[in-house]
């Protein structure tokens, strides 16, 4: 009995740690390896877009054998999805200067779409994402990559810390790494949520 309560526990402190380690390891393979300074080519980068890709992948998965979910799930893959394509905009930017947004603005209206159009079922997935333990961690991971990242990286506050010519690869590696730790706890949050809700059957 008490090994039913541990093991699990245990298992998720394990995949956790895991997670950090990831995350550490890249920007030091960035740093002390590839010389980088944080573009969009650096293994941190890279990484971010990895996770946003595997946590919208997830997402939708679920959503193809879970009906009574599906509208909560294909709302939370739109906003990770809208996620991914900011994050590559550079990408989208060979096709024109700022069309992500439109990618973006397609995939938003698809998913919150679905998500009005089935009111009642959405809102129901959501309030029970809400009360699972994983939720927090969820919003963990977006306060970090939508609000602190941002202000952590803040030109104003390196300026006033380093001087005026500070070096730009420290706010990049600061900025980036939190966002990149914001991201892990989203995928771990996923990860969570997904295993609990198929163990509900």
């Amino acid at each position: 009995m008490i090994m039913n309560i541990f093991y699990p526990k245990i298992q998720g402190l394990v995949i956790a740690t895991a997670g950090c380690i990831l995350v550490i390891g890249a920007l030091f393979t960035d740093v002390f390896v590839l010389a980088d300074e944080m573009k969009e080519s650096s293994v941190t980068e890279i990484m971010q877009e990895l996770i946003l890709l595997v946590v919208a992948s997830l997402f939708i998965c679920r959503a193809g054998k879970d009906k009574a979910r599906r509208p909560a799930l294909i709302l939370m893959a739109g906003f990770f999805i809208v996620l991914l394509i900011r994050e590559m905009d550079f990408a989208f930017d060979i096709l024109s200067h700022g069309s992500w947004l439109w990618f973006s603005l397609t995939v938003s209206v698809y998913a919150v779409y679905q998500a009005v159009r089935h009111g009642q079922q959405t809102l129901a997935a959501l309030a029970d994402f809400m009360s699972r333990p994983s939720w927090g961690m969820m919003c963990a991971g977006i306060l970090t990559v939508l609000i602190f990242s941002r202000f952590f990286g803040m030109n104003e506050l390196w300026r006033h810390i380093a001087g005026e010519d500070y070096p730009r690869v420290a706010k990049n590696l600061a900025e980036e790494g939190t966002e990149l730790f914001g991201y892990m706890l989203c995928l771990l949050s996923t990860h969570d949520y997904l295993r609990e809700v198929s163990a509900d059957g």
